[in-house]
């Protein structure tokens, strides 16, 4: 089974014709890669631009973030629609730094309804901003996907992936035990069976959190994920082929 890689460029790069040449970059390395599928997530003002151009299927295009509803009065947001108009067919939600300007767990779940009913995948985040021995982050996780999922039909949770992005890993050099990641795998599971019954079994599940060619083939192999969401790594086309040629080993 392939490994879903979700390229996070963030707000990279600085221009147009940076984001053609990082782009071919990682084509290349997508289209040599055997085991993963590969998902990028430009920055929108080059969406449109980059999935017009390409021919090839190993890519598809994300959003990284929109806004629920479909038009209005909204300055400098743009709508799943015009994302799913420029060929997007993923969106990221609940991004923890999108969550650090304010974005509570009902605009998240807001925006997972609005993209199911658009047929786009959500790429659902959920992840605390810090760790403590108490065990709280069980609890920060468990309500993030009980108010985001609540009103989501069992049947439609298997279009959505739900990646665990603890925050205090994002932009370090620290990430997470791959048995630690495993434990989560199984809590996520568990909560998702306790809302929507079975189907929980079979989500698909993603870590985020500094992910590079270093830590991605022991948390394949021992933290129940089905692949990644990448940040810094994927701003980087050197970083990222390295990343593609790891997961091939497994």
């Amino acid at each position: 089974m392939k490994a879903i890689v979700v390229a996070n460029w963030k707000m990279n790069p600085a221009t147009w014709r940076d984001a053609k040449k990082l782009f071919e970059a990682e084509r290349k390395a997508a289209e040599g890669a055997k085991n993963s599928v590969v998902i990028i997530a430009p920055p929108a003002i080059y969406l449109r631009d980059l999935s017009s151009g390409y021919r090839g299927k190993k890519i598809s295009f994300a959003l990284q973030n929109a806004h629920a509803e479909a038009v209005g009065a909204h300055t400098g947001d743009i709508s799943l629609a015009q994302g799913k108009d420029a060929r997007a067919s993923y969106v990221l939600i609940g991004h923890a730094e999108r969550r650090e300007l304010g974005e509570t767990d009902d605009d998240v779940r807001k925006k997972v309804l609005a993209a199911l009913a658009l047929k786009m995948i959500p790429i659902l985040c959920v992840g605390e901003k810090e760790r403590t021995q108490s065990g709280a982050h069980f609890e920060v996780v468990r309500a993030q996907l009980r108010t985001t999922l609540a009103e989501v039909a069992p049947a439609a949770l298997k279009n959505i992936l739900v990646t665990y992005e603890p925050r205090w890993t994002i932009g370090k050099d620290t990430t997470m035990n791959p048995r630690e990641m495993h434990e989560m795998s199984i809590f996520i599971r568990k909560c998702i069976v306790e809302l929507s019954g079975d189907t929980g079994h079979s989500m698909k599940i993603l870590y985020g959190g500094s992910v590079d060619e270093k830590n991605a083939v022991a948390m394949l192999q021992h933290g129940d994920v089905r692949g990644f969401l990448v940040g810094r790594a994927s701003k980087n086309a050197l970083e990222f082929a390295k990343l593609l040629q790891a997961i091939d080993t497994v």
